[in-house]
């Protein structure tokens, strides 16, 4: 194993695969997300490709931590009006007992949502539904300054380079830039509070691209 510190952040959706497995199995610490606790939520929140189904996802997520000797953590997204009721957490938290991280945290979208379905979930009350966990989830949300941290700024930073040069999706920029879709969301929320975005429907799809400055 290298000795420069490797953190890999992902969705988990494709841990199923070994060769993608085989890909991070020498990192440091690999953080996948499960945001959803049944099929119907998963489609819901996560809106995965076609091919990929809630109980592929799970497989790799409980098959992974078998053949890597890394920090294994996992990070849960929740959102008001989805996961952040108590019977779709105590789905969740069924399933976090069977991957057993050695790490448990939970997040939720931070400020006003891009997405009509991403609404946040305030502090009190996740830190209600983080005790349901067993043990309980550690709350990483940041209310107070995360957009202002030197490795946000960096990733902002690249989405609005690549919004400078073609309008996409959320899902595009995911996708185009190895990034958790909930990660994209963050960078997108700030650069439209900013003024440096504009978001534009085409479709059922929403785009986002740089506002251009005489």
């Amino acid at each position: 194993m290298t000795d420069i510190p490797i953190a890999v952040l992902t969705n988990g959706s494709l841990l199923w695969k070994e060769e993608v497995r085989s890909q991070i199995v020498d990192a440091h610490l690999v953080i996948p997300s499960l945001d959803a606790g049944d099929s119907a939520m998963f489609e819901a929140v996560n809106r995965p490709e076609k091919n990929i189904s809630f109980e592929q996802m799970m497989e790799g997520l409980i098959a992974f931590p078998r053949e890597f000797h890394g920090e294994y953590w996992l990070e849960v997204m929740l959102m008001k009006g989805h996961t952040g009721i108590i019977a779709d957490e105590q789905k969740i938290a069924a399933y976090v007992k069977k991957i057993n991280p050695d790490r448990l945290q939970i997040n939720t979208v931070t400020r006003p949502p891009t997405e009509d379905y991403s609404v946040t979930i305030q502090p009190q009350r996740l830190k209600e539904l983080a005790a349901l966990f067993d043990p309980p989830a550690e709350v990483i949300a940041d209310f107070r300054g995360v957009h202002a941290q030197s490795d946000f700024q960096a990733g902002r930073a690249s989405v609005l380079e690549l919004l400078q040069r073609r309008p996409c999706s959320i899902d595009d920029i995911a996708d185009g830039m190895s990034m958790h879709r909930n990660e994209v969301i963050k960078y997108i929320e700030e650069l439209k509070a900013k003024g440096l975005l504009e978001k534009r429907c085409s479709g059922k799809k929403f785009f986002y691209s740089a506002i251009q400055k005489a």
